[in-house]
C-alpha cells in the first residue's frame, strides 16, 4: 500500500486548504481511509476518517464544522476540505488506511501510513 500526501502549506488563521491522498496497493471499495495529525511534541491524533462504503465520515471534535472529508474511489483518492483554519490546527497531516474508522481513536492500530504534509496555520 502507498499513500501520497499533498496540499499543505501555509496559511493565515481563517483561510483554507484541501489536502489530497493517492492510494494505490489498494481498494478503496475495501478498506476505511482517512486523516491524523501530529503537532510538535503532541501524539498523533485522528482527525477524520470515512468507511469503506464511503456512507459514514468521523470528525475529531476539533474539527467538526470545519474539515470536510471525501473520497473518489474512482480515483482511488481521499481529500481532506480544511476551512476557517486556526493556529492549533499547525501539525503534519498523515493519510491513513485501516480496516475500519474505529481505528482513528487508536492510532496504534494503524499499520499503513503515508508520509505526511505539513500544514502552518498562522495568526
Amino acid at each position: 500500500v502507498q499513500l501520497q500526501a499533498s496540499g499543505g502549506g501555509s496559511v493565515q488563521a481563517g483561510g483554507s486548504l484541501r489536502l489530497s491522498c493517492a492510494a494505490s496497493g489498494v481498494n478503496l471499495d475495501y478498506t476505511a481511509i482517512g486523516w491524523f495529525r501530529q503537532a510538535p511534541g503532541k501524539e498523533r491524533e485522528g482527525v477524520s476518517c470515512v468507511n469503506k462504503f464511503g456512507g459514514m465520515t468521523w470528525y475529531a471534535d476539533s474539527v467538526k464544522g470545519r474539515f470536510t472529508i471525501s473520497r473518489d474511489n474512482g480515483e482511488n483518492t481521499v481529500y481532506l476540505q480544511m476551512n476557517t483554519l486556526k493556529t492549533e490546527d499547525t501539525a503534519i497531516y498523515y493519510c491513513a488506511t485501516d480496516a475500519s474508522c474505529s481505528s482513528w481513536y487508536y492510532p496504534e492500530k494503524i499499520y499503513d501510513w503515508g508520509q505526511g504534509t505539513l500544514v502552518t496555520v498562522s495568526s
